[in-house]
């Protein structure tokens, strides 16, 4: 596994660029052959907050994805860590069993980022103030959700694998999920 540790306005020292390679690369420990690809880790500093962000791309176009903010880096290093790790222990045996049972890599094609934009101020003033794009993959609504949960989202979009269209799954507030299908006309 290729880890990149990258500062966002901030300058990462190599104690901490070693620190977060050891911390991150202990998770590689979970899979069973080596994984060629590569991790993005991310270390800022926000109103005193040291942030890291990590996202860790796997076989078969599943990305899991952790954040953790405290006040001091190391500790921010080791709870993003740990947030990773209890994600892959608790999907790792769902996903092991997806994958045996629906042969789940021939439906999957290589992904790229697959973030969301974002909306800032109020409602008469909203303004679009990042836009990402991503690679829209078919998809039965099962494995939207246990892609949704891994990346730690509320919605997914995917291309259902069953109607061709695009959807929307989403968590809510009562921890049961929903599918938004558009109709147009």
């Amino acid at each position: 596994m290729k880890i990149q540790v990258r500062g966002s306005n901030l300058e990462v020292t190599e104690s901490l660029h070693s620190y977060a390679e050891k911390k991150i690369g202990r998770l590689e420990k979970y899979f069973h052959a080596p994984s060629t690809h590569t991790v993005h880790v991310t270390l800022s500093v926000i109103k005193d907050l040291h942030a890291v962000e990590v996202t860790m791309p796997l076989d078969h176009g599943i990305i899991i994805r952790a954040e953790e903010r405290t006040g001091d880096m190391y500790a921010s290093i080791d709870n993003v860590s740990e947030k990773l790790e209890k994600q892959i222990e608790k999907h790792k045996t769902k996903l092991a069993r997806r994958l045996k049972l629906e042969g789940i890599h021939d439906l999957f094609k290589e992904v790229e980022a697959a973030p969301v934009g974002a909306l800032a101020g109020g409602e008469e003033d909203a303004e679009v103030v990042r836009t990402k794009r991503f690679a829209v993959k078919p998809m039965v609504i099962d494995e939207a959700i246990m892609q949704m949960d891994l990346l730690g989202h509320d919605f997914y979009v995917f291309s259902n694998a069953d109607t061709e269209e695009v959807n929307v799954v989403y968590k809510r507030k009562d921890g049961q999920y929903g599918l938004i299908e558009p109709v147009f006309g």
